[in-house]
């Protein structure tokens, strides 16, 4: 008979959890994390819970967890855009072309309150990524909720940077609003 598979318990599956995400090019999806700790994925939503409790910078993506690296990310801004959902790509395109991090979306809902998703852009290839995610899964985007308003927390090496986004959000009629 072949040797049963050990359920990793607790603290040290929270441990293991964080060096797989430390050790990791890219996300991790919970349902293999779940099968390598032999226990369910609504256990390692909790862990993942329970290690951004801790300050631990995990974010969940539509691809699974990942640990936010602050590499070169020195400066951020939130802005508040309105478009319609045809122009997401290109608003994106246009900041991440610009040296920016696309790090969420939120929406103000007038019923579930403030709504936030993970985004993590910073190329053209994961900008591709993500609107064929959303046309894959037959998902709208958030901002369709209200209007097409949202708001985007940027990420970039500089202010400057971040002053020249604001500038384009502008001149191509996304930038509703910035905050500091």
């Amino acid at each position: 008979m072949g040797e049963e598979k050990k359920k990793l318990l607790g603290k040290a599956r929270r441990s293991w959890l964080l060096e797989k995400l430390q050790a990791a090019e890219g996300p991790l999806k919970g349902s293999v994390l779940a099968k390598e700790a032999n226990v369910s994925r609504q256990v390692i939503v909790g862990d993942v819970t329970l290690l951004k409790a801790e300050q631990h910078p995990i974010i969940a993506t539509s691809e699974g967890y990942l640990l936010h690296q602050q590499s070169g990310q020195a400066a951020e801004k939130i802005v508040v855009c309105q478009h319609l959902p045809e122009r997401t790509e290109e608003e994106l395109q246009l900041l991440v072309d610009l040296g920016v991090t696309v790090k969420d979306v939120r929406v103000e809902h007038p019923v579930y309150g403030l709504m936030t998703a993970s985004i993590m852009v910073s190329n053209r290839r994961e900008v591709k990524q993500f609107i064929s995610r959303i046309s894959q899964g037959k998902a709208g985007y958030l901002s369709e909720l209200t209007g097409g308003i949202h708001l985007h927390t940027l990420a970039a090496e500089d202010e400057d940077v971040l002053e020249e986004a604001v500038v384009a959000l502008t001149d191509h009629g996304f930038l509703l609003k910035e905050w500091d």
